[in-house]
């Protein structure tokens, strides 16, 4: 027997009001034909006034925690993935952590963007491998819609983001049967910071001299995100095979034994390409963007949700995982659900 990591709960939430295509052409110059045809996208799920990241996070969580069975107080540590923090300092994992009333654990944020689900899922468990914890709670959340350019100068990328949140619980098991017991295999972190500034947002920060954000900073348009989207494609078509390829190496499985395919949702292109590349058949790949949109570090486990909700993801099935965002960094994972 081998002391490994299983998910054994999972959830998901989007705010209420949906932003469609259509809504969009109100803000900017765009059409719903525009938007479809370059991202498979037709709506999004936008916050309403003051809330939070943290808000997001915290009922995906309760979900994830009811449907591992197990109440927040049985926790030994969180992990937060986001990029939209309720605030620069301190780290948003704490406001989760009082939300849900479980004082003293660790509560540790991940930033890695549109890969860092798969990030903070890697070091639960290899917290839980080691033995330094018995269960964890990993959460990607994302509030886009308050830092985006919604006039026509921002289109590009405004178009893309929703909001979101998805978590999982991942629990200490003793695997004897890799073939049906429900563990991590294994997960497979990449990043390369050459191409930092081809999908960021360069302001707040301590590197744009002076003041960490001024008006001109602002005037210029410098806090919204920016990206070169042909180098991130090429890239992302690139690594996503190569992170799968990694994943399925390292434990002797064939792409043909894989299940579903649950990959982040950047843009349906890249996932329609990466498939096509692979010879991954279409059914087995389980897409959510046209609803949500790209929630960057939520997609993954909101599709993991998406997917067991729907029915398509049951006990015993072989997943496998792939990311790819701004840094660039990717990374790849393969479950027994």
């Amino acid at each position: 027997m081998a002391l490994r990591s299983r998910i054994t709960g999972v959830g998901s939430y989007v705010p209420p009001k949906i932003v469609t295509n259509e809504d969009l052409t109100q803000l900017m110059d765009t059409s719903d034909e525009w938007i479809t045809q370059r991202t498979g996208i037709k709506q999004r799920h936008w916050v309403e006034s003051t809330t939070s990241t943290s808000d997001l996070a915290l009922e995906a969580s309760k979900q994830a925690l009811a449907s591992a069975g197990i109440g927040p107080e049985e926790l030994d540590m969180i992990f937060f993935a986001t990029i939209s923090p309720d605030h620069f300092f301190p780290g948003t994992g704490v406001f989760l952590q009082r939300k849900l009333g479980v004082p003293g654990i660790p509560a540790i944020d991940v930033r890695q963007q549109c890969t860092g689900f798969i990030y903070g899922t890697s070091m639960a468990d290899q917290y839980i491998r080691t033995g330094s914890a018995r269960r964890a709670l990993v959460v990607g959340a994302e509030i886009h819609s308050k830092g985006l350019d919604i006039s026509t100068q921002g289109r590009d990328l405004a178009v893309l983001f929703g909001d979101g949140a998805g978590a999982i619980v991942m629990e200490a098991t003793d695997v004897r049967d890799p073939t049906v017991d429900s563990h991590v295999f294994s997960t497979h972190l990449h990043a390369d910071g050459a191409f930092a500034e081809e999908l960021w947002v360069e302001a707040p920060g301590m590197a744009v001299g002076g003041r960490m954000v001024t008006h001109e900073i602002i005037d210029q348009g410098q806090i919204y995100p920016k990206m070169n989207g042909r180098k991130v494609y090429v890239h992302a078509i690139k690594r996503m095979p190569e992170a799968i390829n990694e994943t399925l190496d390292a434990n002797g499985v064939a792409l043909e034994d894989v299940d579903l395919f649950v990959f982040h949702q950047a843009n349906l292109r890249i996932n329609e390409a990466v498939a096509q590349r692979m010879g991954i058949p279409e059914k087995k790949v389980f897409n959510t963007i046209d609803r949500f949109g790209n929630t960057t570090a939520a997609t993954i486990p909101i599709g993991l949700h998406e997917a067991e909700k729907a029915g398509v993801l049951q006990p015993g099935m072989l997943v496998a995982s792939a990311s790819f965002g701004s840094g660039f960094t990717w990374a790849s994972m393969l479950i027994r659900w």
